[in-house]
């Protein structure tokens, strides 16, 4: 590794620490994914912005990486209680559709999102149904001495792992309103590891266990193919700090019955913070939700978004509004039209890195990922006129490796979105406007202002005299 040493916030042990790889030859991260019965709103993909910013800083300091996130297409309960209904078949139920159908929908969909956000193809993306063999023999390995029955399945005593809830910060989570009493539980925090299905009934998704026909718990999953694919002892789990409570506890708790050991699997357990929307949709419960097409339908690209995390740290509670995403978007604007700038007036020339900007991205990035420090890092490199426009280009391309922007190969055309209910063509809209550049120089004002209108008209905002250099947009 070189630079400044990585300093990592652990919620296992809620202190900052120097990140040590257990293998420098191989930095193991698993993510959560996610449940794949809806459409991820944007919320949800704050997540994958800080992890993907995450495993940017792990490979930009030199660092192999291997990264998992799981795709749940079953075993996840409408809430994180062991009462209720699994989220896929309530979906298959709600549409009369075939669940396997729906699976591959949305995950198909949520891999889109992580194209258009710019965050990197993980090293595996693995699905839940095609590891309920290992969740099975996982299950038989701790069910003597961990787990009990019941007459809807295997439940794990928590009882039984030392320090059950550390991760939480509470070593009871009986007063917490997401764990509903089921009957028969010993205890409030044990949860199940399989569910069985109950008599009389048909689930599109089962498999015979042990225990009886039925589906797992959607704990043990994380905790089967973590394993599977980094080892019982990795460097990094990420997720949503919803998860630090319930679901990530039940996992170290799984972990540790496994190997009867203390350990709890990975060596730093790290947490986003939520996306905050005052309008209330940011819950599918609702019916309607932010999503990332639903964003572009009102003019804002996907990096706009990206953005808009970025300028918030990732352990920030961070709000949703309108008008911040349409200051990140202005922000990124702003940049693009600089950066286009840079390469029309450095042509074919190559420039140095600038050691000095890199060196002060360096030390933001390795504050627990403080991009909201490393982002005016950028303004000041871009505006210092004291470096070649060739060298600006080449250190662009360092912020670009870890912050994701893609600003080295943006251009204003590529920004551009369309918002829903505008039909005309891009193309179009530049024919117009050199139609309408051509009449302008030949001092015809009244064509000019007709094309003008006649483009407004079909929903284009003519901007003269736009200090940004954007010489229209489609507006929201």
């Amino acid at each position: 590794m070189t630079g400044a040493p990585l300093i990592l916030y652990n919620s296992l042990t809620r202190a900052s620490e120097t990140f040590v790889p257990l293998d420098p030859g191989n930095v193991r991260v698993y993510s959560c994914g996610p449940t794949v019965y809806h459409y991820a709103h944007v919320g949800n993909l704050r997540a994958y912005v800080f992890t993907d910013t995450l495993t940017r800083t792990i490979a930009w300091k030199g660092w192999p990486l291997t990264h998992v996130v799981n795709i749940t297409d079953v075993g996840h309960l409408t809430s994180d209680a062991d009462a209720g209904d699994d989220k896929m078949e309530a979906a298959a139920r709600a549409t009369g559709r075939d669940i396997w159908a729906i699976a591959r929908h949305y995950t198909d969909a949520f891999k889109q999102n992580l194209t258009d956000l710019n965050i990197r193809t993980p090293t595996h993306m693995p699905l839940a149904t095609d590891h309920v063999a290992e969740m099975i023999a996982w299950g038989e390995k701790i069910a003597e001495r961990h787990c009990y029955r019941l007459a809807d399945g295997l439940y794990f005593d928590t009882t039984t792992v030392p320090d059950y809830g550390r991760l939480a910060g509470a070593a009871d989570d009986a007063a917490h309103a997401r764990i509903d009493a089921v009957a028969g539980k010993r205890h409030p925090q044990d949860f199940a590891i399989w569910r069985t299905t109950p008599p009389g009934e048909t689930r599109q998704m089962e498999w015979d266990s042990p225990w009886g026909r039925g589906a797992p718990g959607w704990h043990l999953e994380c905790s089967v193919m973590s394993a599977k694919y980094l080892g019982p002892a990795f460097d990094i789990h990420t997720g949503g700090i919803d998860h630090r409570e319930i679901h990530h506890p039940n996992e170290i708790a799984q972990n540790q019955a496994h190997c009867e050991c203390a350990d709890t699997g990975a060596t730093f357990w790290m947490h986003n913070n939520f996306l905050v929307d005052r309008t209330g949709k940011m819950s599918k419960s609702s019916g309607e939700f932010l999503t990332l097409p639903a964003l572009g339908a009102r003019g804002f690209h996907p990096l706009a978004y990206r953005l808009m995390c970025l300028q918030a740290h990732y352990r920030s509670e961070l709000e949703f509004s309108w008008e911040n995403l349409a200051a990140a978007q202005v922000r990124l604007k702003r940049w693009v039209h600089a950066v286009e700038g840079l390469r029309l007036r450095a042509g074919d020339e190559s420039g140095a890195i600038s050691a000095s900007y890199v060196e002060q991205l360096d030390a933001a990035i390795s504050d627990d990922l403080a991009t909201p420090r490393a982002l005016p890092v950028l303004d000041a490199m871009l505006a210092d006129k004291k470096l070649s426009p060739a060298t600006r280009l080449a250190t662009l391309a360092e912020f670009d490796r870890v912050l994701g922007l893609e600003l080295a190969e943006a251009t204003r055309a590529a920004l551009r979105t369309r918002p829903a209910g505008v039909a005309i063509e891009p193309a179009a809209i530049q024919e117009q406007l050199a139609a309408r550049k051509a009449a302008r120089a030949d001092r015809d004002f009244v064509r000019s202002d007709a094309i003008r209108d006649a483009l407004l008209a079909a929903g284009v905002d003519v901007m003269d005299g736009d200090p940004l250099g954007w010489d229209w947009k489609l507006p929201g």
